[in-house]
């Protein structure tokens, strides 16, 4: 895709599931990258294998993070930056979630869910936001969102919660800096086969399920996913700024009208 080739790219939670193929497509774009991990170095090194193996002539480095912690955050954004030379992206991905009835969850569980995935992405973005303001230079900011920014989660509240802040802070973002050239977008994915599904994945009569409410039928690829990250901070998506392009395979068209109940015919 057009203007990736070189550019500097940072993706938190990068060393399994969407994280790595999002590093590893912008890879084969042309990019180079920086792989934040939280705690499993060797898995994290498997992934800048593969990132340096889907493209010759690409430089990668790790970073390791725990995306809730400020001080982290900044040294991240430093280490990166000093072995890159720069930043053109940043790509919030680092997430997690717990399930939990809601009317049990426990404050320091609601508090580590959304500071990892709403907190941690704001600090993110406003490091990368210092560095392109400071070198004036433009910038694109992409945060991995959920289909659950829009659709309600029982007994993932906080998760919920976290992805619909994701996307006013994306809107906010984006027209709070549109002007100097920084563009901030979001991709909502729906159900991926990654290993934090593994539970719904390996079970025929789970996967079913999950499947049967996709109007697609079938669960995405991470690849799939990927494809739209590296999409949104190409310049092909040059005047796209503030939105969430969901590749959920139709979940957001509530697919329970799939039949015309509602309508009495």
């Amino acid at each position: 895709m057009r203007g990736l080739e070189q550019k500097n790219v940072l993706v938190t939670g990068a060393s399994s599931g969407i994280g790595r193929a999002i590093a590893i497509r912008f890879a084969q774009e042309g990019a180079n990258v920086a792989i934040n991990f939280l705690k499993d170095r060797e898995e994290a090194e498997a992934a800048a294998r593969e990132v340096l193996a889907a493209r010759a002539g690409i430089k990668t480095c790790l970073v390791q993070a725990d995306v809730s912690r400020e001080d982290d955050i900044k040294d991240m954004f430093a280490n990166a930056i000093a072995e890159l030379g720069s930043l053109d992206v940043l790509v919030n991905n680092a997430g997690i979630q717990m399930p939990c009835p809601s009317h049990e969850i426990e404050a320091k569980d609601f508090d580590r869910i959304v500071s990892v995935d709403l907190r941690g992405a704001f600090l993110c973005a406003r490091e990368a936001l210092r560095h392109f303001l400071a070198r004036g230079a433009r910038g694109v900011i992409l945060n991995n969102s959920s289909v659950h920014q829009m659709i309600p989660k029982p007994k993932y509240l906080s998760y919920a919660i976290s992805k619909s802040g994701m996307d006013n802070l994306t809107k906010t973002l984006a027209l709070e800096y549109a002007a100097h050239g920084i563009r901030v977008n979001a991709v909502g994915p729906g159900a991926v086969v990654t290993p934090i599904n593994k539970a719904w994945i390996d079970n025929p009569k789970a996967r079913g399920e999950v499947e049967s409410h996709i109007p697609m039928g079938r669960p995405a690829a991470p690849e799939e996913i990927a494809s739209v990250f590296a999409f949104l901070a190409s310049d092909e998506a040059s005047y796209i700024t503030g939105q969430t392009i969901f590749a959920c395979g139709g979940l957001t068209l509530y697919p329970e009208f799939r039949t015309a109940w509602a309508s009495g015919e």
